[in-house]
């Protein structure tokens, strides 16, 4: 081994130019191949860090038929469900939030959770110190208690050892510490800093409430339990408990079911695709490479075929030969391999310039031993399997014609000409699925950032704002701050209108709900349908320039009145009143319709997105006037800059209430960009994959034709002696170049379409075969390739016979 070893290594540093382009390619390759890979592992890959993360599961309701297939789960299914479910054995809710820590002048609102007293328990994670929630403590008489993390206790509480009993300002409450947790624990994506208990109002236990979907339900399997069991169970129970639903009719024509999935696989279900995706990418990326690598090899093995013949003739067995080759290989992938570490570690940085971090599990992604080690193993890998052609080569070489020739390379085999041929054919369609799958992938965003919004984001600064309870307990008080906000915020200078929202778009505020409208017979056929809900303030369409179609806008005087009104959509229209006039048609969304709930129409709005670009038009949504909500969305369109008005806003709401700050303060252009991440970055990512695919294509086909002419160098020599002009010969290498690009485009085309249908779930309005990125990626691997066929094509109908014949 060390005699190759040294032997290899002598080998390459006499072949300079070969040896860095091989390891530069392989670099590259491995570098890109373990860039995406820390990804798919961090997310993908790696257990959840709880106990028997394989019994973790997470419990969904859903209402197909209704246009809801995943909603989360209320109070009053988690206190039905517990110890109802022998498959489960213990259940607990999570709803995110954030709280105000901290006194008046220097509020501070900090992400939190609220849980169930079983969660960590459910978890399988003890606590450090201290004891977790009590079902006492699920009121809001008795909820003023908290569990930290590990963070927080340090950061707030300077590691007090005796924190226990201590405590801090929450929302304007004192709050308790009873319990702090071990030092990295951290729920899934969750930025939550401490938790507080699932305190809720009593009558959200009660049946009628089943349906109030608010809370994420997780649960621990029974030992020996499987998903498809509990799944079984979970039907059975969900039949049973609809006979005392008082909305049975209405959720079983919306096809109501519970739903159960690991909670790992439930948790990276929409990020998976796209990692999947790039996968592949890189490892289409790193197969073009090895096939590059392969005709590199090939053509450098010819060139040493009657070296190798002599040492066969004096004795080296096939062993001892595919052993040299072997670790000649090795070696090269794995200098390959070090340089691609560094290169991963590029990788990752560039993969946070593209806001990655926003990925589930984002900040998990990271460089360390571990993916170096399985880097290193790939390189090795790879050098194994690249020996296998070249091991193959040179022992099916003719050991007799080789030591006959006057020249030292010998004579190349039809075989070996037509493998290194099939490595080009290969090379230039795997280059032709890269390069089509990043054009389709480029063409669906262009199509994305084409599709309208419904609303101007031009200039519109957002935040949101929570009241707390403690200082604004009931409707009118927060209605009373809200109206007292608006003309503050418009007296700034610059701003031309001002409005709040409970459902500002491209955040997961949106209420999705049914409704009940008057007159229509919900059925099998007409299932109830959810459909976004918002309160707003008067001024919300013309801040975020929503056209009117029909009717009316809200008026200041709406939130005080006793009659109800509300402001639909044009497919909430299309879907009750189809070919109608809606304006002055009633309907409920608390419960059945009656006198007492209905709503009245008084204007009918154009459709906006409201969670993607991408999103299905249909969906429906109403509005109704701003009337005392805890929670909202404050809109300022201004004439400035909208980041130059951050700090003026932050300062007006703090003269209003010293404790209460804005959150999440930025431009409602910069939601929108951070809703395109999932399709921005996969688009660059193939792109690059791409174009290094391309480049690399070209130069395999170059290398290949190249070493043809060089070998072949005698005979067309002697053509031309014998009177073949140089057009001839040029043809006759662009002709070989055209057969083989042909045949590679073909297999390309065919590639691209698979690729296509696979990657359907990724594009919009785009089809698997898109005829306009086919011919733009034919014609960039043409011209591309077809220079590298020329430059040697060229060589070739240049050569000087006399010059040719006398090197021989």
């Amino acid at each position: 081994m060390l005699t190759n070893l040294r032997l290899a290594f002598r080998s390459l540093v006499k072949s300079p130019g070969f040896t860095l382009t091989a390891i530069a390619t392989m670099a590259l390759c491995l570098g890109a191949n373990l860039t995406i890979f820390a990804v798919v592992d961090a997310i993908l890959l790696r257990a959840l860090p709880f106990p028997e993360p394989d019994r973790l599961v997470s419990v969904l309701n859903a209402y197909p038929a209704a246009g809801v297939e995943r909603s989360s789960a209320s109070i009053a299914n988690y206190f039905d469900r517990r110890g109802a479910v022998a498959a489960f054995s213990s259940i607990a809710l999570i709803q995110e939030g954030s709280l105000i820590v901290g006194t008046a002048g220097s509020p501070n609102r900090v992400p939190m959770a609220r849980v169930t007293p079983e969660f960590f328990a459910t978890l399988g994670v003890p606590l450090a110190r201290g004891r977790s929630f009590t079902d006492a403590e699920l009121t809001y008489q008795t909820d003023p208690v908290a569990i930290l993390t590990d963070e927080f206790w340090r950061s707030h509480f300077a590691a007090d050892l005796d924190v226990l009993g201590r405590t801090f300002l929450n929302d304007g409450l004192t709050i308790t510490v009873v319990g702090v947790l071990k030092p990295g624990f951290r729920y899934l994506a969750s930025p939550a800093k401490f938790f507080r208990p699932a305190s809720h109002h009593p009558e959200e236990r009660q049946p009628a409430s089943r349906h109030n979907n608010n809370w994420n339900m997780i649960a621990r399997l029974a030992p020996g339990v499987t998903v498809a069991a509990a799944q079984e169970q979970m039907n059975a129970f969900t039949t049973q408990i609809l006979a005392s639903d008082p909305f049975a009719q209405q959720v079983r024509d919306a096809g109501f079911r519970t739903t159960i999935a690991t909670l790992h696989s439930d948790f990276v279900r929409t990020i998976k695709p796209t990692l999947l995706l790039l996968q592949v990418g890189v490892a289409f990326l790193l197969l073009i490479g090895v096939v590059n690598m392969t005709n590199l090899m090939l053509i450098r093995a010819s060139g040493r075929t009657k070296e190798l013949a002599v040492r066969q003739a004096l004795g080296a067995g096939r062993r001892h030969v595919a052993a040299e080759v072997a670790v000649e290989t090795t070696l090269l992938t794995l200098a390959g391999g070090i340089l691609g570490l560094l290169l991963g570690s590029f990788g990752i940085d560039l993969l946070r310039s593209l806001a990655t971090d926003q990925l589930l599990l984002g900040p998990a992604i990271v460089f360390d031993a571990r993916l170096a080690v399985f880097s290193l193993a790939a390189a090795v890998v790879v050098g194994v399997v690249l020996a296998v052609p070249i091991i193959w080569f040179n022992l099916h070489t003719r050991l007799a014609a080789s030591l006959q020739t006057e020249t030292r390379s010998g004579t190349t085999t039809r075989a070996a000409q037509r493998l290194r041929h099939a490595f080009i054919v290969a090379q230039i369609a795997l280059a032709f699925v890269l390069l089509s799958s990043a054009g389709l992938l480029g063409l669906s965003l262009r199509r994305v950032l084409a599709t309208p919004s419904g609303f101007s984001s031009k200039n519109v600064l957002t935040g949101q704002i929570a009241l707390p309870w403690v200082n604004y307990k009931t409707a009118p008080d927060q209605q009373a701050f809200v109206e007292r906000l608006l003309p503050v915020l418009r007296a700034l200078p610059g701003v031309t209108s001002v409005a709040t929202t409970t459902g500002l778009p491209f955040t997961p505020t949106t209420n999705d709900s049914v409704v009940f409208v008057e007159g229509y017979i919900n059925s099998t056929d007409t299932p109830l349908h959810a459909h976004y809900l918002s309160w707003v303030s008067a001024q919300y369409w013309t801040t975020m320039k929503i056209p009117l179609l029909r009717g009316r806008l809200f008026e200041e005087a709406d939130s005080h009145r006793e009659t109800k009104v509300c402001i639909i959509d044009q497919p909430f229209a299309e879907r009750y009143w189809p070919g109608v006039d809606p304006i002055g048609r009633r309907f409920a969304i608390n419960g059945a319709f009656s006198e007492e709930t209905a709503v009245t129409v008084v204007g009918l709005v154009a459709e906006v997105k409201q969670s993607e670009l991408a999103e299905k038009s249909g969906h429906g949504a109403a509005y109704f006037p701003q009337s005392g909500q805890s929670s909202f969305s404050v809109l300022v369109r201004t004439a400035l800059p909208p980041e130059s008005l951050a700090q003026a806003v932050r300062k007006s709401v703090l003269q209003l209430d010293a404790g209460l700050p804005v959150d999440d303060l930025r431009p409602m252009q910069a939601r929108i960009d951070d809703s395109l991440v999932v399709r921005r970055s996969p688009a660059i990512l193939a792109s690059i994959f791409a174009t290094v695919a391309l480049l690399l294509a070209a130069i395999g086909t170059y290398g290949v034709l190249a070493y043809s002419v060089g070998q072949r160098r005698r005979e067309i020599g002697v053509r031309m002696a014998l009177g073949a002009v140089p057009q001839q010969v040029l043809a006759q290498f662009l002709g070989l170049g055209a057969r083989l690009l042909f045949t590679g485009l073909v297999l390309g085309i065919l590639g691209a379409w698979v690729a296509g249908l696979a990657m359907q779930s990724l594009l919009f309005g785009v089809g698997s075969l898109n005829i306009i990125v086919l011919f733009a990626t034919a014609g960039v691997l043409l011209s591309v390739v077809f220079v590298a066929l020329l430059l040697p094509a060229l060589r070739a109908a240049r050569t000087d016979p006399m010059v040719a014949l006398r090197a021989e």
